[in-house]
C-alpha cells in the first residue's frame, strides 16, 4: 500500500476503499481499516508487511451504551470493538485496525504470532474486558487477582465499593 492507494479524496469522492480486502475509513486524517475476525491477523500481517512494523497500542470499546454508530458500509455494529493502533516510522504514518467482536462470541485471533510485544496489551484488555485472544501464550489476568470475577471495565459491571478504614484518623471536632 502506498500513500497513493488511500489519499483523502478516495475516501470522500468515491466512498471508502477495501485495504487489503478491508472497508476502511477516515478519521481524523488517519486510515482505519475495518477488518473483521476472521480476516483481522491476514490484514495486521499484510500491514506489518507493507511498513507498519510497530503496534504501539491494542484496546478494546464497550459499545453497550452507543450500538448505532456509524462504521463504513458492510460493518455490522457489534458490542465490543478491538482497536490496534500501528506505525510506519519510515515513511511516518500510523493506521487505527478497529475489529468489531460480538458479546456472546468475544474472542478474536492474538497477534502475538505477527507482533509479540502484545503480549501485555492483549492480557490487559482480556483483564479489563474479558475478550480473548486466541492463540495468545498466556492469556492471564495482569491487573486484576486471579481470583476476581467479571471485567471492570464492560459499561454492564457493577459499580462497587470498598471500606477504606484510617489508622490514626483524627477525632471528631
Amino acid at each position: 500500500m502506498t500513500d497513493a492507494d488511500t489519499p483523502a479524496e478516495a475516501v470522500e469522492d468515491e466512498g471508502p476503499p477495501l485495504i487489503f480486502g478491508a472497508p476502511s475509513s477516515l478519521s481524523r486524517g488517519q486510515l482505519v481499516v475495518h477488518p473483521d475476525r476472521a480476516a483481522y491477523l491476514d490484514v495486521v500481517r499484510a500491514l506489518r508487511d507493507d511498513g507498519y512494523q510497530f503496534c504501539a497500542d491494542i484496546t478494546a470499546v464497550d459499545f453497550l451504551n452507543h450500538p448505532g454508530r456509524a462504521l463504513p458500509a458492510g460493518v455490522a455494529p457489534e458490542r465490543f470493538e478491538v482497536v490496534v493502533n500501528l506505525v510506519s516510522f519510515t515513511p511516518p504514518r500510523r493506521v487505527r485496525v478497529r475489529v468489531q467482536v460480538p458479546e456472546s462470541d468475544p474472542v478474536v485471533p492474538s497477534l502475538y504470532p505477527v507482533h509479540p510485544g502484545v503480549d501485555t496489551q492483549e492480557r490487559e484488555t482480556y483483564d479489563m474486558f474479558g475478550i480473548v485472544f486466541d492463540g495468545h501464550p498466556d492469556l492471564s489476568r495482569i491487573l486484576m487477582p486471579d481470583d476476581w470475577e467479571g471485567h471492570p471495565l464492560r459499561k454492564d459491571y457493577g459499580i462497587g465499593r470498598i471500606p477504606v478504614q484510617f489508622k490514626g484518623a483524627p477525632p471528631a471536632r
